[in-house]
């Protein structure tokens, strides 16, 4: 009995000291199982170190959502694509695995207020968080207020660096407010900082015709505009309400709605 209590006394502080807390806590009650299991000594020390691992992941997983800022947690799971039919399944379903994220290409979400872009795009981020990585949501207002004052602080450079190593940006509501041309141009340093490195996702209620509405200069324009198309994919979610969509098709069993909001026959 002594040696085993000053073994667990030695457990705890060698996992403080290495900072592995679920060995702390968990030593005694996986030892007990495995010895009610007759595993060997491998069998004991590969469990404890996979509680360790899983936990340490959760931890990083709960940290990345918490660090990504998402003004509510949607999923791509909780998408329903029969409420948007001009989204291919496929599409969101490629989207999910996070490959464009390795290999830097942007994503545009284009459509009317209400059509699934900002689900789409928390999703997307989400699905990114949980496999580990560093993502930002943040409207465009929202960033380009951040940026400037970053600037009149005379610490730009470092906020436009730390914008820079994020795995995915997520940049929600361009067209909801119209920038200035200091704003547009420090968007456009976050842009050309990120360009062809790690990609943003940009959901936007405009046409890319009608970016000049909110974008002042021209110029700036159509350099926003190559950066987020360049390989991007491009995702038009419509003209018909999401949200309205979803309803009707929940109050009606999931029966598909017509064009005039009626469900359909079967």
């Amino acid at each position: 009995m002594n040696t085993d209590t000053a073994a667990v006394a030695s457990i705890e502080a060698a996992a403080r000291e290495l900072k592995l807390p679920i060995v702390r806590t968990d030593a005694l009650r996986v030892a007990a199982d495995a010895e009610r299991s007759k595993l060997s000594y491998l069998g004991f020390l590969a469990e404890i170190l996979e509680a360790e691992v899983d936990a340490r992941t959760e931890r990083r997983r709960a940290r990345r959502i918490h660090d990504a800022k998402f003004p509510r947690i949607k999923r791509l799971a909780d998408f329903d694509l029969d409420a948007a039919p001009t989204i291919e399944p496929a599409v969101i379903a490629t989207l999910a695995t996070g490959s464009y994220i390795r290999t830097g290409d942007p994503i545009v979400l284009l459509g009317d207020s209400g059509t699934g872009k900002s689900h789409l795009l928390i999703g997307l981020g989400l699905a990114a968080c949980e496999a580990g990585l560093r993502v930002r949501y943040i409207t465009a207002a929202q960033l380009t207020n951040e940026l400037a004052e970053a600037d009149d602080e005379r610490r730009l450079s470092r906020l436009v660096a730390r914008y820079g190593r994020l795995d995915l940006l997520c940049l929600d509501e361009l067209g909801y407010v119209q920038l200035d041309t200091r704003g547009s141009e420090l968007l456009f340093q976050i842009l050309t900082e990120r360009e062809e490195k790690s990609p943003i996702a940009v959901a936007s209620n405009l046409p890319f015709s009608e970016w000049g509405q909110v974008i002042p200069d021209a110029r700036l324009v159509a350099a926003i505009v190559d950066r987020v198309t360049f390989n991007a994919h491009i995702i038009e979610t419509g003209t018909s309400s999401y949200r309205l969509r979803s309803t009707q098709q929940r109050r009606t069993g999931g029966a598909k709605t017509n064009e005039h909001g009626g469900a359909n026959p079967s």
